[in-house]
């Protein structure tokens, strides 16, 4: 009896589904030429859009990964820019190299935010202002306003090997640039490795070695 059930459900769910299909077809087959002159134009118009919009972006710095070498270069920089990610760091300061390896493959890839640097010895009132006390941080600014931070690499795994795929999912969260990945599920997190496909086909010296480096960052 539940078999039964079961399958007129079966049945019906496919027979709206190709009623819809039914229907789509139809309304597809009916556009007059109108109407396919009117869906081209506002394709064109929206390719148009984003071209212009692409090239401000670009006209305003984006698509590369600067640095800005005082406060009220950084202060322009959130005027002109609706999303920036601003890296603070120190020379000395051994993961603002990791910060800055990823940056750099990011800021081309999305147009849609500036991203820059500010060394932190430069820029004492904002550092202070913005109570930056980890070094790497990333501070988010959308409108003028700053509205979160990365603050070392906790947030990446808390490790130094974490990917450029971490640090672009995290970067979405904070909804400073666009992505079409799972924002719940961090592309990092991955299952653990059984200590069994260790040892049938891991090299052992390569677990050993794979461990992180020292704590590095630096704290005011």
């Amino acid at each position: 009896m539940a078999d039964r059930v079961f399958e007129g459900r079966m049945v019906g769910a496919a027979q709206v589904l190709e009623k819809a299909v039914d229907e789509e077809l139809e309304r597809l087959e009916n556009l007059h030429q109108d109407d396919l002159a009117a869906i081209r134009k506002n394709r064109i118009d929206s390719l148009k859009k984003m071209a212009a919009q692409k090239q401000d972006w670009i006209s305003a710095g984006h698509g590369e990964y600067t640095e800005v070498a005082t406060e009220k270069e950084f202060f322009d920089v959130t005027k002109k820019s609706k999303n920036v990610i601003c890296h603070f760091y120190k020379d000395s300061t051994f993961r603002c190299e990791i910060l800055d390896k990823h940056l750099k493959i990011l800021a081309p890839k999305h147009l849609e935010a500036r991203f820059v640097k500010l060394n932190v010895e430069k820029a004492p009132f904002l550092t202070e202002r913005l109570k930056i006390r980890v070094i790497p941080t990333l501070g988010i600014v959308k409108d003028s306003v700053t509205k979160d931070f990365i603050i070392g690499f906790t947030e990446l795994g808390n490790r130094d090997d974490f990917s450029t795929e971490m640090l672009e999912w995290r970067l979405a969260r904070a909804d400073v640039i666009d992505y079409a990945g799972d924002l719940l599920t961090p592309p990092d997190s991955k299952p653990k490795t059984s200590k069994l496909s260790v040892m049938l086909g891991q090299d052992r010296k390569k677990t050993i070695r794979g461990g992180g480096r020292g704590s590095d960052s630096d704290s005011d």
